[in-house]
C-alpha cells in the first residue's frame, strides 16, 4: 500500500506532515509513503528515520497551492504541487491514497478535476467522524457543497453508508437526515424533497434527526447540505472546547474542586481524548475515484498520523469501490468522469 502525502499543507507544515508520516510508517509496517514538497524545507524535520527509510520516497514539488488563491486556478496552474501530483498518481495507480492538511478548496478541486468523480456521483463531499458518546457518527457534507439538490443528499447517504461499512466495520449503518423536526413534513424545501428519496435509498434510513439528537447516537450517518453541516461541525467543536474550559475553571475554583479534579483526572483525560479531533485526523473526501483524506489545517504530527491511518482504512475497506457499486445498482452511473490530463 502506498500513500502520497503533501508535506507543505497545513499551519504546522512541513514539520507536522513529515513527523506524522514517519510515525505512520512505524505504525503500519505494510505502508509506503511518497512525501512531496520543497525538500530543502522537508529534510530538516526527518530526524532519525533509518528504520523506515526504505519505505519513504521523497519527491520534489516546488509549488504550493495556498488558502489565499482560487482553488480551481491553483489546481490548473500549479502542476508541480503536491496536491496536483498526488491526485494524478492516485488516478494512475502509482499511489493508493492521498493525504493533505492544505487548502480544502484545492483538495476538493484536485479530487474533481485531476482525480475524477466516481461515475454517477454529482458532488463529492467532505465527511468527518464526530463523537456521539458511544463511538462516532459520520457528518456528510460538512462544507464542500453549500447549495445542494435532493439528489446530492441521496448520494451523500449512499457514500456515508459505504464508508461506515468499509472503514468502521458496521454491517447496517443507520442513515439520518438532519432537520428541524422528526416528522417527514417538517423542514425547508430541500429536506422535504429529499425525505422520500432517502426512504427508497439502498440503505437503512431512520428518518429525520433533530440537532439536539445528533450527538445522542440516533444515527451513524447524518446527511445534510454543506452549509448546515459546517454549522454543526464548527458549533460542536466550539462547544466541546467551551465545556472543557468551564469544567476546568470550576474545578480550580476552590480546594474541594481541586481535590475532586485530581481524583477524576484520568477520566477527564479519556473524555478529552474522545472529543479531540486529533484522534480522527481529518475528513475523507467521498465521491472521488480513490482514497483522499483532508487533514485538519491545524494538525500536529499525531493528528497527521491519524489522518494517514484513516486513509489506510479507506483503502483496505475499498470505500470508493463500494460507493461505485452502490451507485451502479441504482442506475445512476452516468459514465466515466472527465478529468484534466495535464
Amino acid at each position: 500500500m502506498k500513500i502520497y502525502v503533501d508535506a507543505m499543507g497545513g499551519d504546522l507544515a512541513p514539520e507536522a506532515p513529515v513527523k506524522g508520516a514517519i510515525a505512520a510508517l512505524r505504525k503500519y509496517p505494510e505502508l509506503e509513503i511518497i512525501l512531496a514538497g520543497k525538500l530543502d524545507e522537508v529534510r530538516p524535520f526527518l530526524g532519525d528515520y533509518e528504520d523506515v527509510k526504505a519505505r519513504l520516497t521523497l519527491e520534489e514539488e516546488p509549488e504550493v497551492i495556498t488558502n489565499h488563491e482560487s482553488p480551481v486556478m491553483g489546481v490548473r496552474r500549479k502542476v508541480n504541487s503536491a496536491t496536483v501530483q498526488g491526485m494524478l498518481k492516485v488516478r494512475s495507480g502509482e499511489a493508493d491514497g492521498f493525504v493533505s492538511a492544505g487548502s480544502t478548496g484545492a483538495t476538493l478541486a484536485g479530487g474533481m478535476f485531476r482525480l475524477g468523480r466516481i461515475p454517477g456521483i454529482e458532488r463529492p463531499a467532505l465527511a468527518p467522524l464526530m463523537p456521539n458518546g458511544k463511538g462516532h457518527f459520520l457528518l456528510i457534507d460538512c462544507g464542500a457543497n453549500v447549495d445542494c439538490k435532493p439528489e446530492y443528499l441521496l448520494q451523500f447517504g449512499i457514500m456515508g453508508d459505504a464508508y461506515m461499512k468499509g472503514v468502521m466495520g458496521m454491517k447496517n449503518p443507520r442513515i439520518g437526515l438532519a432537520n428541524i423536526g422528526a416528522e417527514a413534513e417538517k423542514g425547508n424545501a430541500l429536506v422535504k424533497a429529499t425525505y422520500p428519496l432517502m426512504e427508497k435509498g439502498p440503505f437503512n434510513f431512520v428518518g429525520n434527526v433533530e440537532a439536539r439528537d445528533i450527538p445522542l447516537d440516533q444515527a451513524d450517518v447524518i446527511v445534510t447540505d454543506g452549509f448546515g453541516g459546517n454549522l454543526i461541525l464548527k458549533y460542536t467543536e466550539g462547544l466541546a472546547k467551551a465545556l472543557l474550559g468551564i469544567i476546568k475553571k470550576e474545578l480550580m475554583a476552590d480546594t474541594r474542586g481541586k481535590i475532586a479534579g485530581l481524583i477524576a483526572k484520568p477520566a477527564f483525560g479519556r473524555v478529552k481524548k474522545v472529543m479531540s479531533s486529533d484522534e480522527i485526523g481529518g475528513a475523507p473526501l467521498l465521491g472521488v475515484q480513490g482514497a483522499v483524506v483532508k487533514a485538519h489545517g491545524s494538525s500536529n504530527d499525531y493528528a497527521f498520523c491519524s489522518a494517514i491511518g484513516q486513509c489506510v482504512k479507506m483503502i483496505d475497506g475499498h470505500v470508493a469501490q463500494i460507493i461505485a457499486e452502490s451507485i451502479e445498482k441504482m442506475g445512476l452511473d452516468a459514465g466515466a468522469e472527465k478529468v484534466d490530463n495535464q
